[in-house]
């Protein structure tokens, strides 16, 4: 039994109604039973992904204090060291998570702390794996301070087919746990990562995660 996640409930609703609608008028319009039945099998099977899209698998965080997790589930797609011009003003480590449509599409906090920022940046709606999406993209930031003073920067980023980002943890000054429900994006997109120089990648690019599983990095 697939569990659907809340972000879902409306969107399968209405793409169901809408399915059922239009099968319906095929069904009144089109008297040739083949043609009927494979316009029903393929909006099925659109409804399947749409419902697989939307799945909400059960998560349990196992690692050392130190180690950030996986924030979602996809490919990495950059480790590099940038300058962080929003908060820190400094240059960090940079490690990018791209999630196609065929991911899991929940976020999860990295590392337990305090979020002590978090503001939403309208924005462009460029191919998410493209080094531009960080700064240019519809995107939230949020600052997560760890009981030993270290400053983590997670970015939700929207992708090209992504119109819409979820963000349930937006309280700042409020205590945050590794592996707690983030947000939501729906429909492709990216989620950047800035750690302290001093990190230890535990990645490496093209390498498959799993949200709340995969350690990224050691602090």
């Amino acid at each position: 039994m697939i569990k659907i996640h809340k972000a879902g409930y409306g969107i399968i609703t209405g793409i169901a109604i809408f399915l059922l609608l239009f099968n319906t008028i095929i069904a009144l319009l089109i008297t040739k039973p083949v043609m009927v039945w494979s316009i029903f099998i393929i909006s099925f099977l659109i409804l399947l992904l749409v419902i697989r899209f939307f799945r909400y698998p059960s998560r349990h965080v196992n690692a050392p204090e130190t180690t950030v997790v996986a924030p979602a589930d996809g490919t990495i797609c950059a480790i590099e060291q940038v300058f962080e011009d929003e908060i820190l003003m400094q240059d960090c480590l940079q490690i990018s998570i791209f999630m196609s449509v065929w991911n899991v599409h929940i976020n999860w906090i990295p590392i337990s702390g305090k979020l002590t920022y978090f503001r939403y940046h309208q924005g462009k709606y460029l191919v998410a794996h493209k080094p531009k999406s960080s700064t240019d993209n519809e995107r939230t930031t949020l600052l997560i301070e760890t009981p030993k003073g270290e400053k983590i920067v997670v970015r939700q980023i929207a992708g090209f087919v992504a119109r819409r980002i979820e963000t349930y943890t937006q309280e700042t000054n409020s205590p945050v746990e590794k592996g707690q429900e983030l947000g939501f994006i729906k429909f492709g997109s990216r989620v950047d990562i800035l750690l302290p120089l001093s990190a230890e990648p535990l990645v490496r690019l093209g390498q498959k995660t799993k949200g709340c599983i995969t350690p990224i990095a050691k602090l």
